[in-house]
């Protein structure tokens, strides 16, 4: 039910808590460091095996969105999105727009350009196509670690178990949802076997927001 490539697989973006401005929602993303939290399980997230066995399942939900496999070389492929995770919470601090606009060209970065979005300068190149950033200030936000402390705030949250997965919305009203409008299951072990959607339903965000659920 996303728009664009899902956010990288290991270390996620959520979607925080919603709000609304100039007649449209506003989606503050808040990070799912999974890169941590595996860890702490003895699964040192990202793995390529999980995010390549989503690509076929998912792909075919939105089959115009870009996805495909990794296409550079393996060495190239991120290890840790972590930095990411931070440049979007940095350019969060300039507006909720810039931290959505920033969040969904990482993504396609990723998921359909096989770009290497865990290095400092490749996370530049990206958001310089984006014109609603202060491209100079991101790059001296990610020199002193602007995003990092919202990271580390975002763990404590997750640890409390009151986060499910990404997405996982968070409405004004109280009232919570994990990824909505989707059932899906593994078949076999993670990153072992595949995903298998049971159900999509392309209109839940919009019917969440507008009270139709």
């Amino acid at each position: 039910t996303t728009p664009a490539p899902a956010t990288p697989t290991g270390n996620d973006s959520a979607s925080g808590p919603i709000t609304r401005g100039s007649g449209r929602y506003r989606f503050p993303r808040t990070a799912l460091p999974t890169t941590w939290t595996r860890a702490t399980k003895k699964r040192y997230a990202p793995t390529r095996h999980g995010s390549d066995s989503e690509i076929p399942s998912i792909g075919a939900l939105e089959p115009d969105a870009g996805w495909q496999l990794w296409q550079g070389p393996d060495y190239h492929y991120p290890n840790t999105v972590l930095l990411p995770l931070e440049a979007i919470q940095a350019a969060k601090t300039q507006s909720l727009s810039a931290g959505e606009q920033l969040d969904r060209a990482l993504r396609r970065a990723f998921w359909a350009e096989s770009r290497p979005i865990q290095l400092h300068h490749e996370i530049l190149a990206i958001a310089a196509d984006i014109a609603d950033l202060d491209h100079e200030r991101l790059e001296h936000d990610l020199r002193v670690g602007v995003g990092r402390s919202a990271i580390f705030d975002d763990l404590d949250i997750i640890r409390t178990g009151a986060v499910a997965m990404s997405p996982h919305m968070f409405l004004p009203d109280g009232t919570n949802h994990a990824n909505p409008g989707i059932d899906v299951h593994w078949q076999g072990d993670w990153a072992k076997g595949f995903p298998v959607v049971d159900s999509d339903d392309s209109d839940a965000i919009a019917k969440l927001l507008t009270g139709q659920q």
